[in-house]
């Protein structure tokens, strides 16, 4: 539990490494932060076309569904899953390539992935923003339901944090881990419900979907698209279910750092 209270203690020194990491990420780019924009909408075209438009994909059976709805509630989806994706993926190389950290008997090393899945939150941030900016003029338009958004968002944060402590410390046991995280990522974007709803994985495939209910994120961008793009209300059990998983997956992430962190300075 130390690492959760510690990033608290030192609020300060994690917003600076925070901020840190959201400049080095286009230090050097003649667009800069426009990348921050450009890649997911980059991102949103091409998936949308191929499964969207080729494919013909849709997350109801309502004639009412435009290419649009289906459009922004993929940006939704991959907003989400780029957290907990990139966590895994940035994660296992995070204490490893800052030796000088390590050594630094004082430096709560908590820190260091921590303000990695701050700066990826930024970029889920930026693509909600810009989600529900879509919705409000180009879709149903502003609904109360959106005020519920935080509430279904964030076990997201939860998770994605207690990841970045496992394969932080995982990492610089095991550096074979890296490699996982493209195939991980890939994966997730599968099995997460972003070209699909929950009742749809369901109905299609209900063998698969004894496995997919319990994939947390998947329940969550549901949930999301269901208050944004149709502001409706959530599947109020299944969010409760994504909290619980979100503090399990954090408490056990932090006590797993805890335990490895006395050891990083002799493999390091």
């Amino acid at each position: 539990m130390d690492p959760i209270l510690s990033i608290f203690k030192k609020w300060g020194l994690l917003w600076q490494f925070l901020l840190r990491n959201v400049k080095q990420r286009h230090r050097g780019s003649v667009l800069g932060a426009f990348w921050l924009i450009a890649n997911p909408l980059l991102l949103l075209g091409l998936y949308v076309f191929a499964f969207g438009i080729v494919f013909g994909g849709r997350f109801t059976d309502s004639p009412t569904e435009s290419t649009l709805d289906y459009a922004l509630g993929v940006f939704l989806g991959l907003s989400v899953l780029g957290l907990v994706s990139g966590t895994i993926g940035v994660s296992p190389g995070v204490i490893v390539n800052q030796p000088n950290f390590v050594k630094k008997v004082v430096f709560p090393l908590e820190i260091l992935p921590t303000a990695m899945v701050g700066a990826l939150s930024y970029d889920l941030i930026i693509g909600l923003s810009l989600c529900l900016i879509g919705i409000t003029f180009l879709g149903s338009g502003f609904s109360s339901s959106f005020l519920l958004i935080p509430v279904i968002i964030a076990p997201t944060f939860l998770i994605a944090l207690g990841l970045s402590w496992f394969f932080s410390a995982l990492g610089v046991f095991v550096r074979d881990v890296t490699h996982l995280g493209s195939f991980l990522g890939l994966a997730l974007l599968y099995a997460s419900g972003v070209f699909y709803s929950a009742e749809k994985a369901k109905t299609a495939a209900p063998q698969i979907w004894k496995f997919l209910q319990w994939n947390p994120l998947l329940q969550i961008i549901d949930s999301l698209r269901k208050v944004t793009i149709w502001g409706g209300q959530p599947d109020w059990d299944s969010i409760a279910y994504a909290w619980i998983f979100g503090i399990v997956v954090l408490v056990l992430g932090a006590c797993f750092f805890n335990r490895l962190r006395p050891a990083f300075a002799d493999v390091v």
